[in-house]
């Protein structure tokens, strides 16, 4: 399937079925206006700066939250506070500034255990709650493989948290994302990756597939991966959503973040790494509308679904830097022209040989 390709079906859809078309009248479009970077490990207030992997504005006080994926390999896991550097006259981007940085805290206060032990954390995205003044994160946890014996269960979770990483409560789980020790549930650094607010709702998604909904995508077969929705306070779980990533050569392929446009429209980063090719990443809009709620079926290989909508919007690759392992996305400030910009940044995996690097668009709209 190419990834350009719309494919209208009016029927059901299976497992692998293959994306419907947009639903909104304009289509999302984006103008490359630059990037920068941070450098490889560079040290601040005490920790090792990297592993980049959510990010977030506050258009009130124009404060950027950007979390790391570090599990203590370096520090306890934490987030920073930063200020993007975007002129709002033209949109130059100048610089990334580190303004400080705040250990996410457990219920009992203390920060998180380090790697493969027990009640361990994995911060994969974070969002600023600007009604309630709070944070949401997202952990995808973590469980033992036949590749990764002796790896301690710790679920993932998506949690607030206060601005200075103090834990405030918990959205609840859905019994299907639960990780476990057997090949049921999500894969191992395949669950909770993404997390986005609307008016009306919080979403999170996960990275890949889980053991049974399907093997992971192939040169010629996609894989659904679940968007679960809350309602606004997060207190209730209101629906679930089948997503098809697009076919690859690579198990090293998933879903790295979604961000919501409005209610029921969200863009979303898919990404995939080769040795030969290194990454791909393309950006697509997706849509709820219409989709079938999947959050009861506990397989998804033997029932049929509609999964949500899905649009290309932009292939990483055209911009005219080279492609990094990109999992952050946020809308930033809007210019003084009225347009908004968005902001997609690079999980460097505190290796060298990898870039913590901030790409700036702004958004534009082609009517069809």
């Amino acid at each position: 399937m190419k990834l350009t390709r719309l494919i209208a079906a009016a029927v059901l859809v299976a497992t692998v079925g293959v994306p419907q078309p947009a639903q909104a009248a304009e289509n999302l479009t984006l103008q490359y206006l630059g990037s920068q970077q941070i450098p490889h490990m560079m040290k601040f207030e005490g920790t090792v700066t990297g592993g980049f992997s959510g990010l977030d504005y506050d258009p009130e006080s124009g404060t950027w939250y950007v979390v790391s994926d570090d599990r203590w390999r370096y520090n306890p896991a934490r987030f920073y506070t930063a200020d993007l550097e975007i002129d709002p006259a033209d949109g130059r981007f100048t610089g990334v500034r580190l303004t400080g940085v705040h250990t996410l805290r457990r219920p009992d206060a203390t920060p998180y255990p380090g790697y493969a032990q027990p009640e361990s954390t994995d911060p994969e995205s974070i969002r600023y709650d600007t009604t309630r003044n709070r944070l949401i994160w997202s952990s995808e946890g973590d469980r033992a493989d036949a590749a990764n014996p002796g790896i301690a269960l710790s679920q993932g979770y998506l949690r607030f948290a206060d601005p200075s990483g103090r834990h405030v409560g918990e959205l609840p789980q859905p019994k299907n994302l639960e990780l476990t020790e057997e090949e049921r549930g999500p894969r191992r650094n395949f669950g909770f990756e993404g997390v986005s607010i609307s008016a009306r709702n919080i979403v999170g998604l996960t990275e890949g597939p889980r053991y049974e909904d399907g093997p992971q995508p192939t040169a010629t077969t996609g894989a659904p991966v679940r968007i679960t929705v809350w309602d606004r306070s997060g207190r209730r779980i209101q629906a679930q959503y089948a997503y098809i990533l697009e076919p690859h050569t690579t198990e090293d392929t998933g879903a790295s973040e979604i961000l919501s446009i409005d209610n029921n429209r969200f863009l979303t980063l898919e990404r995939s790494w080769t040795p030969t090719d290194g990454y791909r990443v393309r950006l697509y809009e997706i849509d709820l509308r219409g989709a079938t709620n999947v959050l009861n079926r506990n397989a998804l290989t033997e029932t049929r679904y509609r999964p949500v909508s899905k649009r290309l919007v932009l292939n990483l690759s055209s911009t005219p830097v080279a492609v990094e392992n990109y999992e952050a996305m946020s809308w930033g400030p809007t210019l003084m022209s009225g347009e908004r910009t968005l902001v997609i940044a690079s999980d460097d995996n505190f290796s060298p040989e990898e870039k913590s690097q901030f790409l700036l668009f702004k958004l534009g709209r082609q009517t069809h």
